[in-house]
């Protein structure tokens, strides 16, 4: 059921999150993560697959904080998994080649992800606001057909600084003036899972905000999350991406 916390408003764009909103990333990652580890001789096994999705989350945790650089992300969630398995003789920098390779081009919907996109087009201008790699986001998006439904896409590789610093957002809506003219921000919706990243970013540059969370997602019983939502409420939730044909 979606809610939000605030007077109903029209929007004119929608910025989309890309790897759990848009596309389901655990699928993709479980993919990528197992095709290379059976390439060096390791068994993709249930609990290394989970313990690597928890190596990476918090990666990327790291980074939305500043503790991290990009690259040290991209190497060391690796370098982390093969150090407590005792994975030794591995070339750090190829794994990361291939997998990220294999990312690229492995991919599903998240819901029917493409059909709300298509439509709402004529409704709102569309765009991508993403911290994923440049060279596996742009595949996916080519390859699964939302390139072509979106206005642009904003990478925060590119841009220099990630989500969910106001630095990235103000770069975005820089991009969105220099073609279409001035923007509103009370008028752009930020549409994504993460509160830490997508809600968080949005609160602190004054966009409003819709957290998608699927019912099957993190519960608010997670301490971490009952902190972050108290801090950055979002304006909407939703627990099915087709609501937000109801908010737009």
């Amino acid at each position: 059921m979606a809610t939000r916390n605030s007077t109903t408003r029209g929007f004119d764009a929608v910025l989309w999150d890309v790897d759990g909103t848009l596309l389901n990333f655990l699928y993709a990652q479980r993919c990528a993560i197992s095709k290379c580890l059976q390439e060096i001789g390791v068994e993709p096994t249930e609990e290394i697959i989970a313990r690597y999705s928890a190596i990476n989350d918090g990666y990327w945790k790291r980074l939305e904080l500043g503790e991290v650089t990009k690259e040290q992300l991209l190497t060391g969630r690796f370098t982390s998994l093969f150090e407590e398995y005792d994975i030794r003789d591995v070339d750090v920098q190829a794994f990361r080649d291939q997998y990220e390779g294999t990312l690229g081009v492995v991919y599903a919907y998240q819901e029917n992800s493409p059909d709300i996109c298509k439509a709402l087009r004529g409704r709102v201008r569309q765009y991508v606001i993403t911290n994923g790699v440049t060279s596996v986001q742009r595949s996916k998006l080519q390859l699964s057909g939302f390139a072509e439904l979106m206005e642009d896409i904003f990478i925060s590789e590119q841009i220099g600084v990630p989500k969910p610093q106001e630095a990235f957002f103000d770069a975005c809506i820089r991009r969105m003036e220099a073609q279409i003219g001035a923007v509103d921000r009370s008028r752009l919706l930020i549409v994504g899972d993460s509160l830490s990243s997508d809600i968080k970013g949005g609160v602190l540059s004054g966009i409003p905000t819709c957290w998608y969370r699927p019912e099957d997602a993190l519960s608010l019983a997670d301490a971490q999350t009952q902190r972050l939502y108290a801090q950055y409420r979002p304006d909407y939730e939703i627990s099915r991406l087709a609501q937000i044909l109801d908010i737009v």
